[in-house]
Formats: C-alpha cells, structure tokens, sequence
C-alpha cells in the first residue's frame, strides 16, 4: 500500500507481523464483508493481532482477524471471528498456494485499509523469524536510535558553540 496516497485512509495495521515475521512480498486483496461489517470496520473496529491467511478449495480465507459488532447493527451483526473470504485473482491464489505450500512460508495480513469506498487488505508472504533473529534486530533498532540520539546532541553543540 502506498503510503499517504489520495484516497486511501489506514484502518487497522498488524505491528506483530513486523515483529514474529520477515515479510518478503506483499500483496493487495479485497475483502468480503457484510453491511454492518463494512461500518463497523471504517469505524475502526478491527484488531489483526493473531490473523493469518489459509488457502481451502482454491479460496484465500483469513482466519483470527476480529471485526468487533456494529455499535447499531442489533441482529445485523455477525460472529466478530467468523472466517472472512479474501478476493484475489485465481492464479494469484494457486501461485501464494504453491509458496504457502512448498517454501514454509505463511500468509500474514498486515493491514487493513480503505481505497476509495472498498476495503483492502494488505497481505505479507513471510517466514517465521527465530528468536535469534528477533533479538538482531532489536540491536541494530536500538543502535539506530543511539546513532540518531548521538547526531542531534553533536548538532546541538555545534549551534550552542557558534
């Protein structure tokens, strides 16, 4: 997803994902919602926490994604963890099948999001880091930031000393 393109306003992002996982391509899929589902997500009333995607009778469904009941919707409302169908092109689900399948790798959804009046969801190929891994990049996060740190406090003496 483009970051601050016109018509497109970030509902929901999955910052776990990011965390457990490296995501190595990223891909883009509608969402099939009911009436009060649609409302109650551009209320933002959806959580990704422990979501992942599953390929069953060549579908893309994602499962553990809550969309919390409509405020209003009374008997409208539907079950907040119901499996939810995503809407991708066929061969692209037999080609993410084929990966999912024979690399190990897994079917995140990063975030959600509206482009125009549709819900989109954006989906992460990934592997699953090890703890060894997780604990790499924290270090070099926390590097990242002391080197930032360092350079605005030596930029801060240099105006002081002028």
């Amino acid at each position: 997803m483009p970051p601050n393109s016109a018509g497109i306003k970030q509902i929901a992002q999955n910052r776990k994902a990011y965390h457990d996982y490296a995501v190595l391509e990223k891909y883009e899929a509608g969402i099939e919602l009911f009436g009060v589902e649609v409302k109650s997500v551009r209320q933002g009333n959806v959580n990704l926490r422990d979501a992942f995607c599953v390929v069953k009778d060549g579908e893309l469904l994602v499962r553990g994604m809550r969309v919390s009941p409509y405020e209003k919707g009374n008997i409208f409302n539907r079950d907040p963890l119901r499996v939810k169908r995503l809407l991708m092109h066929k061969r692209e689900i037999r080609r993410l099948h084929a990966r999912v399948s024979q690399d190990g790798l897994t079917l995140i959804p990063l975030s959600v999001y509206l482009r125009g009046s549709l819900v989109k969801v954006e989906l992460g190929l990934a592997k699953g880091k090890k703890l060894y891994d997780k604990r790499e990049a924290e270090a070099a996060r926390d590097a990242g930031r002391e080197m930032g740190r360092s350079l605005k406090e030596s930029g801060r003496r240099k105006d002081v000393d002028v």
